[in-house]
């Protein structure tokens, strides 16, 4: 049995983990890497290893830099299918078809300039068409019940807590006599979250691959989140300007319309206009609605609720959809809050409300989610007064504000509890340390240590580890 690690190791984006069971060789997850334009095309384009000898891919959660280059492996070679939660497949069909679209859309934009300048033209890393493809070869799972994706892996989902179908990967192997238990955190979320129910924690791991992303912090509490996006709602009605929140289109994003509709049903709320610009983001909260098997009792309660019966919706709020009504609003006088991806400001139609208004002090950029190195929303997090987008200078007089309470990612304390879950439930044998900046890893593999695992590793990309 064999371990290579090949994304999110000693990183954050780009989860990606072979595993190799006798003859047999399982991906888990398959994502995109983020981070400065030119390493991460060549980084997506390319695979380390040969996708036709794949022979099954386990997805943990459909987020982009865990999902996001399955049309890339599939366009390769990988002939097998893909295992992941009914829901996760629902959204996968959005996500990764957006996620070709804005690919395709965004070398359309640049290559025009470089047209004009006689310079080389891009190519999308994949189109819709590849997208499609990589979608005839998901299988759903739910969660529980066993299945056996190749001989020798038995394999259920758990409750991640972390985004709609996400999973806790447990992975029961064999070969000859040995037996060993497998568990991929893949991302872990937050007790107390509003919409989905809390992480489960596997019982009985000898080895675990634990996520580290707040591995060094502790977040806010969950509860200021919603003062938090009330006093900047009121501060933009009050100048007139725009609060720009770049929020990933799954997860973020309904859990900020969730929050907004709770102070708009308690009052608190001013009568300012909410839009969320994203087409993906309109379609995954459709799939929200669509599986209440995921929700916890407080969503469960307030969809059935007969005063409040879509707590995604309420009457400030307008869905996005068309590129005409996206333009109206840069072009807008009146105070709105606009909700647009990408999260990371990397794509979409949040870089064009960025060229608009981060130029005006009247603006306000909410920072509701992770910025990896590298990316836009990094650059303008870390003060950054000038920035490209689209390739041109942009002054940037907005006022920036970070709200990690809104992280759908447990924190270090959230971690090392769910860890010492494991620990006291199993004999961990080994902890390998994955998706977090690299100083990040190693505080929590020490964290680890100090709460009493025995061996616990930060692996480096390429990595190979036998067990």
């Amino acid at each position: 049995m064999r371990l290579q690690f090949w994304g999110a190791a000693r990183e954050v984006t780009g989860s990606m983990h072979l595993l190799t069971v006798g003859k047999h060789k399982v991906l888990l997850d398959c994502g995109l890497y983020q981070g400065r334009r030119k390493k991460a095309f060549e980084r997506n384009r390319d695979f380390p290893f040969q996708p036709s000898g794949v022979d099954a891919v386990v997805l943990s959660h459909a987020h982009v830099d865990h999902s996001g280059s399955l049309p890339v492996l599939v366009k390769s070679g990988f002939k097998g299918r893909i295992h992941a939660t009914s829901a996760t497949r629902s959204l996968c069909e959005h996500m990764l078809g957006d996620a070709a679209h804005i690919q395709e859309n965004d070398v359309k934009f640049v290559n025009r300039r470089r047209k004009r300048e006689g310079r080389t033209l891009f190519e999308p890393l994949y189109t819709g068409r590849d997208a499609a493809a990589a979608l005839r070869r998901f299988k759903p799972e739910p969660y529980f019940e066993p299945f056996e994706p190749v001989p020798g892996v038995r394999v259920r989902f758990l409750d991640a807590g972390h985004i709609l179908g996400s999973a806790v990967v447990v992975l029961d192997l064999t070969e000859g006599e040995r037996q060993v238990r497998l568990v991929f955190s893949g991302d872990i979320g937050r007790e107390g979250l509003p919409i989905l129910r809390d992480p489960q924690v596997a019982e009985g791991a000898d080895v675990v691959i634990i996520e580290s992303t707040y591995g060094d912090r502790s977040h806010l509490p969950a509860s200021e989140a919603r003062s938090l996006l009330r006093d900047c709602a009121q501060k933009t009605y009050d100048g007139g300007g725009k609060l720009l929140v770049p929020a990933f289109a799954l997860g973020r994003t309904q859990e900020v319309v969730y929050r907004l509709n709770q102070l708009w049903e308690g009052g608190e709320l001013p009568h300012i206009d909410v839009f969320v610009d994203s087409p993906l983001a309109v379609r995954v909260t459709d799939v929200f609605r669509a599986h209440p098997e995921c929700y916890d009792e407080d969503m469960r309660k307030a969809a059935l609720s007969e005063s409040d019966g879509d707590p995604l919706g309420f009457e400030r709020l307008r869905y996005v959809r068309s590129v005409e009504e996206s333009k109206q609003l840069n072009s807008s006088p009146d105070p709105a809050v606009v909700i647009s991806a990408s999260g990371m400001c990397e794509a979409g139609r949040i870089l064009h409300h960025l060229r608009n208004h981060a130029t005006s002090p009247n603006t306000t950029i909410l920072f509701v989610g992770y910025q990896a190195e590298h990316t836009l929303g990094r650059r303008l997090l870390e003060g950054n007064r000038e920035v490209k987008i689209f390739g041109q200078p942009v002054e940037v007089k907005a006022r920036v504000e970070r709200a990690d309470n809104y992280s759908a990612h447990a924190d270090r304390e959230g971690l090392l509890d769910w860890a010492r879950g494991t620990m006291e439930s199993g004999d961990v044998k080994r902890f390998f340390v994955v998706h977090g900046e690299e100083r990040v890893a190693e505080s929590f593999a020490g964290r680890l240590t100090e709460l009493g695992a025995r061996r616990v590793y930060v692996p480096k990309r390429g990595q190979t580890f036998e067990f």
